[in-house]
């Protein structure tokens, strides 16, 4: 699919009509009125005797400061406003980023680990132009674009892999645990990605929410199982190494 430049009118789309605007980072928006968050179905508050008993269970830790404050950098994310738009943008190298205000799936996942200090960019980057070919070619590029490279879900797939980041696919919500990497197929050539968060869900304790942005902003939801998980990764950031400079990609193609 090629590069579009076309910006969305309304973050609640349908797949069919998303499918073309989303070609741009491979990440898509869906109706989110299936997955957005179960509202609280109480009426008022309750009674101080009710609140006492009410204290939140301890969230659960990921076992490594580091996913652990990745987790609190994707929960932080959600009260941030941003409006969802696949466009292409061209943006700095390294360290680069797409306005605040505007992003997609991807970008919830970039902004989370570059907070934490690993800037995804330049990883896939540096990743890609060394081994272009184990890449996906969908987008017709002949050379790394570092503008685009990182926002695209497939990308940032095979890259977690070539990382030793892969886990287990599995239906067991239990695998799944805070500051894991998720990545999905919502049918109709569209792929989305989250980050697992260590708030367990209201319906399942056993199972954690997700912090992703499928239309309607940077949201904490209750849907792993919700579509056919493609990718499982925990990825810890960089290993530690001498660094050889990478050729820049260059812009749009």
């Amino acid at each position: 699919m090629s590069v579009m430049s076309g910006k969305l009118s309304s973050p609640h789309l349908r797949l069919s009509a998303a499918a073309l605007l989303l070609s741009a980072v491979a990440c898509g928006a869906a109706s989110t009125a299936k997955q957005s968050a179960r509202p609280s179905t109480a009426s008022s508050s309750p009674p101080p005797e009710a609140r006492a008993q009410a204290t939140p269970a301890p969230r659960p830790s990921s076992g490594s400061p580091f996913l652990d404050r990745l987790v609190e950098a994707a929960v932080g994310r959600t009260s941030q406003q941003v409006r969802y738009d696949p466009a292409y943008f061209q943006i700095a190298y390294p360290g680069g980023d797409v306005p605040a205000e505007v992003g997609v799936c991807t970008d919830e996942v970039i902004r989370s680990y570059r907070a934490v200090g690993v800037d995804l960019q330049r990883e896939v980057h540096e990743d890609m132009a060394a081994n272009f070919s184990a890449y996906p070619r969908k987008w017709g590029l002949k050379k790394t674009d570092t503008n685009i490279d990182h926002r695209r879900v497939p990308n940032l797939m095979v890259f977690f892999g070539r990382a030793g980041a892969g886990l287990p696919v599995t239906q067991d919500a239990r695998d799944y645990r805070p500051g894991d990497v998720v990545t999905w197929d919502l049918g109709g050539g569209l792929t989305h990605i989250g980050i697992v968060v260590n708030v367990p869900s209201e319906a399942d304790g056993t199972r954690l929410q997700i912090v992703h942005n499928i239309g309607a902003g940077p949201k904490m939801e209750d849907v792993l199982f919700n579509w056919k998980i493609t990718g499982h990764y925990r990825y810890t950031g960089p290993k530690e190494e001498v660094r050889k400079p990478a050729a820049l990609g260059g812009g749009r193609r």
